[in-house]
């Protein structure tokens, strides 16, 4: 059986068979640029083994950080709704932190295989496979990776399965200063005694907002005296409080520092990335 991937025909073929525990499905970009699927391994075409959901498991060959593997059936996943400091690559220096996440996750993964739950979102911009995992034992790594501090929580709505437990995980691993919330680098910087001229890596920032605007594509708010812009999508207000419950409110940032044109900003999905302090 061989589908195309448009519309409902592809979505109705992957849904059949992501409820069948036993079935393989394969899938390989064509020539023309589409993405096509099959139930049976095709020959003479270098296919892979799409993931299904349910009791099938997989062997996982290759870690390449604390949030990122490679499945044997060559898929690579990206665990949903955490974030781990990212290891020496590219010529970029490691994030602190960053090889102990990747360790960390080597050491949960010995000896187990993985199973994957899928939310809303199937892809990341990269075409890295989102999803939850859990190993044969029962762990589910997303959630363990968080209470041992090694990753922080990151949502992205709308894929928000398991956001309770794991940002009451993330609550317990800061209480206890647990690895990342134990380093100098991932603690609170005060935005008014300035911020540094060249940003890496995940911060958590404190500052008033002084200023909140409503445009068409974002809620905006206004740190301290405009050194800092949050940027909240339109399509994700309905997860905050009234974004003028904010105005004149100490908060804590937590993300990723961009530049957009002189200044500085950084986008916020979720209210978990911004708390009243």
């Amino acid at each position: 059986m061989l589908k195309k991937n448009i519309g409902l025909i592809s979505l109705a073929f992957l849904v059949f068979f992501s409820e069948s525990l036993t079935a393989k499905v394969f899938f390989w970009d064509g020539r023309d640029g589409q993405r096509y699927y099959s139930d049976q391994d095709p020959k003479g075409i270098e296919a892979n083994e799409m993931p299904l959901t349910g009791d099938t498991f997989y062997s996982v060959i290759k870690v390449y950080d604390g949030d990122t593997v490679l499945l044997g059936n060559r898929l690579k996943v990206r665990l949903l709704s955490i974030n781990t400091p990212e290891i020496e690559r590219y010529n970029k220096p490691e994030e602190a932190g960053g090889e102990s996440a990747r360790e960390g996750l080597v050491a949960l993964l010995a000896g187990q295989k993985v199973r994957l739950e899928l939310d809303v979102e199937r892809q990341d911009k990269y075409g890295r496979t989102l999803a939850h995992l859990f190993t044969t034992s029962g762990l589910h790594l997303n959630l363990e990776m968080v209470k041992r501090g090694w990753a922080t929580v990151s949502l992205h709505p709308p894929n928000l399965k398991y956001s309770a437990p794991m940002l009451l995980a993330q609550q317990w691993a800061q209480s206890e200063h647990i690895a990342l919330w134990g380093m100098n680098e991932y603690q609170p910087k005060v935005i008014a005694d300035g911020l540094a001229k060249r940003s890496y890596g995940w911060q958590r920032l404190i500052g008033m907002v002084r200023a909140a605007t409503l445009k068409r594509k974002y809620a905006y708010l206004s740190i301290d005296s405009g050194e800092l812009m949050i940027r909240i999508p339109r399509a994700n207000l309905s997860f905050f409080p009234d974004v003028m419950t904010y105005l004149d409110k100490k908060v804590e940032i937590r993300g990723w520092v961009s530049r957009r044109g002189k200044g500085r900003s950084v986008l916020v999905r979720h209210p978990s990335a911004l708390l009243i302090r």
